[in-house]
């Protein structure tokens, strides 16, 4: 069983910064890919970001050469950091989690946090 806690959302202006971080219970943490969703109101949920444990990433060609996920293992921690942002990145934010293999489906994940909002106003 994995537990994951989102924290580091809230109110930046368009161009700003915001830093994301999915803490993780288990002691196998380092077995698991980690992936970032977002959902806006009205929209379905979507990928944003993910790492494998080797630490290959993947990622939403609408969040390239903005976003960056990275973890560290020792700590049980996934980040998200979140450059350059736009008023249409506004979503609350899902870190996830499932063995192994990075996946661009959401159902494909085992494992969900509670979720963080972001809002970026223009």
């Amino acid at each position: 069983q994995v537990q994951l806690v989102e924290s580091g959302g809230g109110l930046v202006q368009a161009g700003g910064s915001l830093r994301l971080s999915c803490a993780a219970s288990g002691r196998t943490f380092s077995s698991y890919a980690m992936g970032w969703f977002r959902q806006a109101p009205g929209k379905e949920r979507e990928f944003v970001a993910a790492i494998n444990w080797s630490a290959s990433t993947a990622y939403a060609d609408f969040v390239k050469g903005r976003f960056t996920i990275s973890r560290d293992n020792v700590k049980n921690t996934v980040y998200l950091q979140m450059n350059s942002l736009k008023a249409e990145d506004t979503a609350v934010y899902y870190c996830a989690g499932r063995l192994y293999r990075n996946s661009y489906d959401a159902k494909e994940y085992n494992y969900w946090g509670q979720g963080t909002q972001v809002t970026v106003s223009s």
